[in-house]
């Protein structure tokens, strides 16, 4: 048993002892380096580790919690003591109660060496090289906002008095630029970016290549005119998107009414082009895990299938509220934080169709590569959205000139009603959660431009 195992079943038997009737200790070391780059130099270098226990304890059906980063003897016994008391005082809640113990399989391959391998030094080289390859790619190219390497290495162990017990570790890391290209009076700017386990399977010449691309292809961008037409969504941009689905999955925000997929469970509410799962136990998903937040095991769920909304992502507390069973959707930010609904990878599965046909597909549209406010521009409960774009005009089905600042809007549960073709190139997206999601053609959307 590791150090941190230990420190968890410790903790149980404190906040037991203490007066609890149940209790679980979730407790996490993690530490995460980040390097950033300027005009050649490295401008700052962080590192930080942190250490600590959260526990639950539970008294009947009343819950308290407390956390801690002492894990001496004495200092889990008085978070445990901590966590026991604030039981005592807490209003009951009939739907409150600890996980039950399931077989948690394990994941091999979600540490990766190189993490800990590398220097700071060769990270810093790393970053410098995206910045390079992208002021070396054009004489357009007059800068690098910034260029940023960032890793995190989590060991994480939980265990309950009801038997739940694992233990897993897991690392990632992703560097990225925004480019900044000149030409025609204005400056536009262009982000590269790449996610991996660890630094050895980052690509600085990629990732740079792409930012000054897409900088460089926004050169004399204008605005599109304002009409209906097919638009074609970036896999950047359509995991935004499908970010925002996922959020409204959430059996929390389900059961208080504040999802447009509310009360949907079995409707057709996407097309037949459009399937997505949660996927906790993908090889590649940067948040995969044998077991979530709670040590319920990790699975992968079927969401939306064959155009219809077919489960909504449980914790233990929505499941009871249902009389169901969780789905390993807990999530915590760190041991400071409680648990709660959340997705892990958002998987949307790829189509047949490649890029160019897409494009062919759509004829006269528009490609959007970046969107801007999409939070701020999107009604949670609705699911109404009205945000700032930019892209290229598509003519005659290929990519033609530049345009921005015009808005994208719609209704999320109708622009995936018009999904009308997936891609056939997946891609790890950080935005919106973790998504994996070809580009998507939606056979109509209203564009406002000029």
């Amino acid at each position: 048993m590791s150090e941190l195992s230990a420190v968890a079943h410790r903790a149980v038997e404190a906040a037991t002892a203490a007066g609890a009737s149940d209790a679980e200790a979730y407790v996490s070391r993690e530490s995460g380096r980040e390097v950033r780059v300027h005009g050649g130099e490295v401008e700052s270098l962080t590192a930080a580790v942190q250490t600590g226990v959260g526990i639950r304890a539970w008294s009947g059906h009343r819950v308290g919690y407390a956390y801690g980063t002492d894990l001496s003897e004495a200092g889990v016994a008085e978070i445990a003591a901590r966590a026991a008391e604030a039981a005592e005082v807490a209003d009951p809640d009939e739907f409150a109660a600890p996980p039950q113990p399931a077989e948690i399989e394990a994941l091999p391959g979600l540490s990766d060496p190189s993490v800990a391998e590398w220097e700071a030094s060769r990270l810093a080289e790393l970053a410098l090289t995206v910045e390079r390859t992208a002021l070396a790619s054009d004489p357009r190219l007059v800068g690098v906002e910034q260029a940023v390497y960032a890793d995190a290495a989590e060991q994480v162990a939980i265990a309950s008095s009801t038997g739940v017990a694992g233990e897993h570790e897991t690392s990632t890391c992703y560097a990225y630029l925004q480019a900044l290209a000149e030409g025609e009076g204005a400056r536009e700017t262009g982000l590269g970016f790449g996610l991996a386990r660890g630094p050895r399977d980052l690509d600085p010449e990629a990732i740079g290549a792409e930012g000054a691309q897409r900088a460089l292809e926004m050169i004399g961008a204008g605005k599109p005119e304002s009409r209906s037409c097919p638009v074609v969504l970036d896999a950047t941009v359509a995991a935004s998107f499908v970010g925002l689905v996922g959020g409204g999955l959430g059996a929390k925000a389900v059961q208080r009414g504040r999802s447009p997929l509310a009360g949907r469970l079995g409707e057709e509410v996407a097309s037949a082009a459009f399937a997505l799962h949660d996927d906790g136990r993908e090889p590649d998903g940067p948040a995969s895990a044998p077991f979530d937040g709670e040590g319920v095991p990790r699975r992968r769920t079927a969401l939306i299938e064959g155009g219809r909304l077919r489960s909504y992502l449980y914790d233990t507390y929505t499941a009871n509220r249902e009389g169901g069973a969780s789905t390993g959707s807990a999530a915590r930010g760190s041991y400071r934080s409680l648990p709660s609904v959340s997705t892990s990878n958002l998987v949307v599965a790829p189509g047949s169709h490649s890029f160019e046909q897409l494009l062919a597909e759509a004829g006269e549209g528009v490609f959007v590569n970046d969107v801007a406010g999409l939070h701020s521009g999107v009604n949670p409960v609705t699911g109404v959205f009205s945000v700032g774009a930019s892209g290229r005009i598509i003519r005659d089905g290929q990519l033609a000139e530049p345009v921005r600042e015009f808005t994208i809007a719609g209704e999320l549960v109708a622009m995936l009603s018009a999904v009308s073709a997936a891609g056939a190139q997946p891609r790890w997206v950080p935005f919106g959660g973790s998504v994996s999601t070809p580009p998507l053609l939606i056979a109509e959307m209203a564009i406002s431009g000029s």
